[in-house]
């Protein structure tokens, strides 16, 4: 009798093909967000909707003008709360999820996911920050802008944060990104310590901390303290919001380049006239039978 030799069956309309990583192994499907944790986001995002409204209501009406910089002093409620998320909160975050994905026992996707979806999110609110502190610095320094030490080394974060950004669209498999896009964000890190005590540091013209200052106590009181308060718990509400819907986005581009690859894969093997082996025949250890016409065909000629 003639041995068959099993074949695998092209893939059909009815079978779309499943999602494969660099390695050729199938990539996990990406699940939709459970019923809670859908609901749990929708919260946040209306939390923060409703915190900022009143975050606006307080500060334009509720709250008094100040004695020397009259109406401007509104801007208090929105800058420093701004500058909290860009430089401690978003790239706090970034930062840590790079070291967890550098560390090799801690090492795992969601972190580089995570990463970058906090870097992103963080140059938004990086350059908020300085758009508002140019606005805040006309009305007191007279000026848009000054080469100050806080300022200089703040748009320095932001030009770093734009490059790492720029590195991880750089063509290169996810490892290798990760690990390039971690590096940079460890080097980008030195520059917040340098933003955070510049006012200490040198003769500037940005004033010094009068939220919090180093002996403990704060130099606002009443409404505008509460409103600035308020005006904090809003903009991280909304930074949560932001975050979750980008590391979403990140998990769903990783699937697409999951489907590119695999469809990319299976044409070049379309192209080859070879027949995919499935994976009873391999663990079997037979070998698949080449196309008819190719030159790998018994005998080792065409018909």
């Amino acid at each position: 009798m003639t041995a068959v030799v099993p074949t695998a069956a092209p893939p059909g309309p009815s079978s779309p093909p499943t999602p494969t990583s660099l390695a050729g192994t199938a990539a996990a499907p990406v699940q939709p967000w459970s019923r809670r944790a859908t609901w749990t986001v929708r919260a946040i995002g209306i939390a923060a909707v409703v915190s900022v409204g009143f975050t606006v209501w307080l500060g334009l009406w509720v709250t008094p003008p100040d004695q020397v910089m009259g109406n401007y002093v509104r801007l208090v409620y929105v800058h420093p709360a701004v500058a909290w998320i860009s430089l401690y909160v978003s790239f706090g975050l970034g930062f840590v999820a790079s070291l967890l994905w550098l560390w090799p026992r801690t090492r795992a996707r969601r972190w580089d996911r995570l990463a970058a979806a906090s870097m992103e999110v963080s140059v938004v609110y990086t350059a908020l920050m300085l758009v508002t502190g140019s606005i805040w610095g006309r009305t007191t320094w007279g000026v848009w802008w000054a080469w100050d030490a806080r300022l200089t080394f703040s748009a320095l974060l932001l030009v770093l944060l734009l490059g790492y950004l720029a590195l991880r669209q750089v063509p290169a498999d996810p490892d290798t990104r990760a690990r390039r896009s971690a590096i940079a964000a460890l080097v980008a890190a030195v520059d917040v310590p340098i933003i955070h005590f510049s006012v200490n540091w040198w003769a500037t013209l940005h004033q010094k901390a009068s939220i919090l200052t180093p002996s403990g106590h704060t130099d606002i009181h009443g409404s505008m303290a509460w409103t600035m308060l308020l005006g904090f718990v809003a903009f991280t509400l909304v930074y949560v919001y932001q975050l979750c819907l980008r590391a979403r986005i990140e998990l769903l581009r990783e699937r697409l380049e999951g489907e590119e690859l695999h469809t990319a894969l299976t044409e070049r093997q379309a192209e080859a006239g070879l027949a995919r082996p499935t994976a009873a025949v391999v663990a079997a250890g037979v070998a698949p039978v080449a196309a008819p016409g190719s030159p790998d065909t018994p005998g080792g000629m065409q018909p």
